[in-house]
């Protein structure tokens, strides 16, 4: 027996009939009135704490994370935009991007204004093998899976930084010019 189910079940008797002159039959209803409702909240326990609503959500910086939020959410307040990006979906589904590194919160609110949730946003770096180069001052960033290529992170050089996103952008274009050409 747990230790709240224990201590009732030991102040009971005192309350109605001594022990020693309850029936065999009447110790057992009264077990069973203790021991069902302290089995039940210990079996409901974790179902409850599954999910804490001050919970940290942790993302890495460039990459989306599904989150549950409550159903009845209207709005979303995001404290720092740059850091985390948050789109609501149906049924209180929520999209985290991580936008750039550090923290920031997340508000939802209700249609009276009421807040149902205020949450951390912990943005970390990348998930995968990065290599940083150092040349001087200036940082490069390569993603080694199995082969080194370059990748563009926060906090890169401004020219090592430009010349990936230009080569991304002219690829993506490229691309999107032999679809429509294709169609």
């Amino acid at each position: 027996m747990s230790g709240v189910g224990t201590a009732a079940y030991l102040l009971l008797p005192a309350f109605f009939v001594p022990e020693y002159r309850m029936s065999f039959l009447l110790r057992k209803r009264l077990r069973a009135l203790v021991l069902v409702p302290s089995m039940a909240a210990v079996l409901l326990a974790p179902a409850a704490m599954a999910a804490p609503l001050n919970e940290q959500i942790a993302v890495n910086v460039d990459q989306a994370k599904l989150v549950k939020f409550p159903d009845q959410i209207a709005s979303i307040v995001v404290g720092n935009p740059l850091i985390a990006d948050v789109t609501l979906q149906p049924g209180g589904l929520v999209v985290i991007t991580g936008k750039g590194y550090g923290a920031t919160n997340v508000i939802a609110i209700d249609r009276r204004g009421q807040v149902l949730m205020d949450r951390i946003i912990q943005v970390q770096g990348p998930s995968d093998k990065v290599v940083t180069v150092f040349r001087g001052v200036d940082r490069e960033s390569y993603s080694c899976a199995p082969i080194c290529e370059r990748r563009v992170t926060l906090g890169d050089s401004d020219a090592y930084f430009g010349a990936a996103i230009g080569q991304a952008g002219s690829l993506s274009g490229a691309a999107q010019g032999a679809a429509a050409a294709k169609n």
